[in-house]
Order: C-alpha cells, then structure tokens, then sequence
C-alpha cells in the first residue's frame, strides 16, 4: 500500500501541451505511470504524446475515469484551474506552478470546504510511489521502493535525503513536497496521518523549515497517536531573522520559528532529530534499529 497514488492511480495533465507538462508527461509515463491524457481549453479532441486531449476536467473525469491531476498552469490561471479539478470529481491534485497568488490559494482553500479532495502544493515537486506513480517533477531514477514514508516541504532536500537512504538500502513507500508557499493546499499534520495508517511505512521522514508551526503540530500528533518512528530535520539554521529565504513560508518572524527552536521542540516530542543533514540517511537507519527494516 502507499498513500494519495499507487499503480491504479489514473493522471491527467492541466496545461497538457504546454512545454514542461509534455516533458514531465513523458517522464511519468516512462516510470509507469497511467497517464490517461490531459486538458488544454480549446484544444480538446486533439491528440498529445499519444494521450488524448480535452477542454475540461470533467469532460477528461468522464472518458477517462482520472482521479489525479498534476497542474501545470500559469499562476494566474492556477486558482481557477485547481477548482476546475475539485469540481470534476479529481481526489489528488498536485500543483506544481509557483508564484500562485496568496490570496488565491486562499480562495481555493475556501472552496475547498467539503469536498473529498487533497490539494498538494502549490510550488511543490509533487508525490511519488516508486515504480507505481510519478506525479511531479522529481527525479524518479533516484527513488527505491521501501518502507520510509517522506514528507517535505523543501523538493531539494527531499532528493538529497532519498539519495542517501537509497545508499543505505532504505527504499520509500510514498514521498510528497508539500511545497514551500505560505499557504499550502494540505500540511504535515495531514499527510503524518495517512502514513500512520500506511501498512506498508515503517517510519516518517519529516523535512521542514524555518517559519511556522505545522512540523511542531504534526509531531505532537504523532507522539500521541503513531506507533512508528518520526525522524525530523529542519532547515535554515543560518537565516536571519525577518528575511524571506527562496521558500515564501520560510521566514522567521518569532523566536519559536527559528531552526534551533523547532528542533528542541520536536526533540522534546521524541523525535529522532536530525542536526546535520548530511545525517538524515544515517539517522533514518538508527531509528529503525533494532527494528527489522526491509527495504
């Protein structure tokens, strides 16, 4: 099992014919992925990478039977293309677009009220089931199955730390960027779930950043309700205070937001604490110890 795709899931593409759609397109589909077509408003009935082509969400949902969507529109265009999606019955949307307006997200996240449906992103590199489903713009090649549950909000360091399981033997059941926006479509907390209920994850790499409290949130949950080992690592140990780094949600605003202070507030809340990096593959592997770990 996995969590939010697996090899059943069937994916369009918003913004089909664009350059970098057709690309991560072809990508997925190489990695196995159902890619069942794709929507481009007014060029519906055309045929793209073999995939065919329609103007609306719905009209794909209907011929198609698609459940995930990857969106690959300009930032104006986002908000709108992300309801479109709800609207058409899609469970998975992942938003890959960045410079999405707050206060569309915002918007979307209104709408969003009682509806079945995750939203992953915006400014995300997306989610992946390793030889199941690709839905994003990581590099798939890099990723083993296993049984250690990834989520993040930094796509980089979602690649540094899977490469260094992978050079461990540590395989990944599901890995999500959550994105590094101000306002996400879903957070840690949400996602902290779903791997607890996960058969198939042993344990949870959680990698956050500066500014916030969704990591501290989700580790509280999970010291309460998940039988499992959470490893936490928190970037932005050097930014200074008021600036905003390269993620628009990382910024320190209080004392609470700093790297040093999310890492003393999870380690109180039994989190295996990563200080460094370079050890979050090692340290994953310390906290499966003496568990059986089967990669």
């Amino acid at each position: 099992m996995s969590i939010l795709v697996n090899k059943d899931s069937k994916v369009i593409f918003q913004g089909f014919t664009g350059q970098h759609a057709t690309f991560h397109a072809q990508e997925a589909i190489r990695m196995g992925t159902q890619v069942v077509g794709g929507v481009t408003p007014g060029k519906g009935g055309q045929t793209h990478i073999d995939r065919p082509v329609f103007d609306t969400v719905k009209d794909a949902v209907e011929q198609t039977g698609a459940d995930v969507s990857v969106v690959f529109v300009p930032p104006a265009f986002t908000a709108d293309a992300v309801m479109e999606a709800i609207d058409g019955g899609i469970k998975v949307i992942v938003v890959i677009t960045d410079g999405v307006p707050v206060q569309d997200m915002v918007r979307v996240k209104r709408y969003l009220i009682g509806h079945d449906t995750i939203i992953v992103g915006p400014n995300t590199a997306g989610v992946i089931t390793p030889e199941a489903c690709k839905v994003g713009i990581m590099p798939a090649h890099i990723y083993r199955t296993g049984r250690i549950g990834v989520v993040s909000r930094s796509g980089t360091l979602n690649y540094e730390a899977v490469e260094q399981m992978s050079e461990l033997g540590l395989g990944i059941s599901t890995s999500i960027s959550i994105g590094g926006d101000p306002v996400n479509g879903c957070d840690f907390l949400t996602l902290m779930k779903q791997f607890a209920e996960d058969d198939e994850t042993d344990a949870v790499l959680m990698i956050g950043e500066i500014g916030g409290s969704q990591e501290v949130e989700a580790a509280t949950w999970a010291r309460d309700h998940m039988d499992k080992p959470l490893i936490g690592f928190i970037a932005g140990a050097t930014a200074p205070p008021g600036r905003t780094m390269g993620h628009a949600g990382a910024i320190i605003s209080g004392e609470d937001d700093t790297a040093q202070a999310k890492m003393k507030r999870l380690a109180e809340l039994d989190v295996h604490v990563v200080q460094n990096a370079a050890e979050i593959g090692r340290t994953v592997q310390q906290s499966l110890e003496p568990q059986e770990c089967v990669a």
